[in-house]
């Protein structure tokens, strides 16, 4: 066999012997390197976890609404409403406590706005948990606070701002992630989508179990959460709501 053929085929004229750059091109043809595993994937899913944040902003309504005076710190929409029965003398409803909510809910959504410009351009996985610590640790607090002087003045106004804070905070970051139906405090439009969308109304359903799954969320959060207020008051509730976002904050994905 001549050189050339010898180059070309790869043997070598030794029994049992092949060229060894042929076997390195076959085993570069064949061997593929196995796929690194996504950072971002670990952890529980997004849907999930914000499916259990809407559980908490039943609760935390449960608190601020039948706690706190009759003011909401996570529905914006519902407060908008309070502040107008409020102005119009409505017996029940404070002007002062509904201002102190809508406040201090765009001063927080403000700050999840400005974390959301620091942290979105990279892990999300990282800036959900990030997020979520800081509502961990800020209804914590507010906890903290019920416990340790429930029947304050100053309490009403520091459980109110916290929460509300708080909430701000969360709805800015949930807005910013962009997960389709799943907003956490409000079902209006989730409730709408799940008409309009639905079968009966000519539509595919595609989204129907993601809907309906927030809407059973937000009602299992209020009916604890008012259970709890009726009967121990609203540092339980409180330390229950903030124990589920500790858990979130520490197992939460990136991605959906």
């Amino acid at each position: 066999m001549s050189s050339e053929e010898t180059e070309k085929t790869g043997d070598t004229g030794e029994p049992g012997k092949t060229d060894e750059k042929a076997d390195e091109r076959t085993d570069t043809r064949t061997s593929d390197p196995a796929p690194k595993p996504d950072p971002e994937a670990r952890g529980l899913r997004l849907v999930p976890v914000l499916l259990a944040l809407t559980v908490v902003s039943g609760l935390i309504d449960a608190v601020s609404y039948l706690g706190l005076e009759h003011v909401f710190t996570a529905n914006m929409t519902g407060n908008v409403v309070v502040l107008g029965f409020a102005a119009a003398g409505a017996p029940g409803f404070s002007v002062s406590h509904t201002l102190t909510s809508l406040a201090a809910f765009l001063v927080g959504a403000v700050a999840g706005g400005r974390i959301a410009v620091r942290l979105g351009k990279g892990s999300r996985r990282t800036w959900a948990r990030l997020t979520l610590a800081a509502e961990a640790v800020l209804v914590g607090a507010a906890s903290v606070v019920a416990f340790a002087a429930p029947d304050a003045t100053a309490t009403v106004y520091t459980l109110i701002a916290v929460t509300a804070f708080a909430m701000g905070l969360r709805n800015a970051t949930v807005r910013k992630l962009g997960v389709p139906d799943l907003t956490t405090t409000v079902l209006t439009m989730t409730l709408t989508g799940l008409a309009s969308d639905s079968r009966a109304a000519g539509g595919s359903g595609h989204h129907s179990p993601r809907r309906t799954a927030s809407v059973i969320a937000m009602l299992a959060g209020a009916l604890l959460g008012a259970w709890l207020v009726l009967h121990h008051g609203l540092a339980i509730p409180l330390l229950v709501a903030a124990g589920v976002v500790a858990m979130l904050a520490v197992t939460a994905s990136g991605r959906e």
